[in-house]
């Protein structure tokens, strides 16, 4: 099971004007889930509650959520190795409005995600690997690959 490390909604202005709303927080979440696959969906099932109720991507949810989910899976099975002794990080910042930053962390060796592409291992439709990666390139407007994976 996951813990969460920590929870904080940070008010995105100064105490609002008597008679005037609030305007919405900013929900930001870190996490650390053990590598191993029935840890991903208790852990997206909380995020995606949280993510949900901040109101970040109204509509959105279902997209985010299969993303998250395939991260998640890569970074347990692919990154580090379903090893118990590894943990999977997970930091998730929402703003209101349709903006959401999500950076899963594993802790293993990384891989060159061009060398992926140009090998056709993204591409092949009945490989067993690789449409993690383009499910999370189809759904979320933006997906970086950095420090080696």
């Amino acid at each position: 099971m996951s813990e969460m490390q920590s929870l904080s909604r940070t008010p995105n202005s100064q105490s609002p004007s008597p008679g005037k709303r609030p305007r919405s927080s900013t929900l930001e979440i870190d996490s650390w889930m053990p590598s191993k696959i029935q840890a991903i969906s208790p852990l997206v099932d909380r995020l995606m509650r949280l993510i949900e109720g901040s109101q970040c991507v109204p509509g959105e949810e279902f997209d985010v959520e299969l993303a998250l989910r395939e991260a998640l899976e890569n970074a347990v099975v692919h990154g580090n190795q379903e090893n118990p002794e590894r943990k999977v990080h997970i930091r998730c910042r929402c703003q209101p409005g349709n903006e959401i930053s999500i950076v899963v962390t594993d802790q293993g060796k990384g891989f060159d995600f061009e060398t992926r592409v140009r090998n056709g291992i993204t591409s092949d439709p009945d490989s067993e690997h690789g449409r993690g990666l383009q499910l999370m390139k189809a759904y979320m407007d933006d997906v970086h690959f950095e420090r080696g994976g």
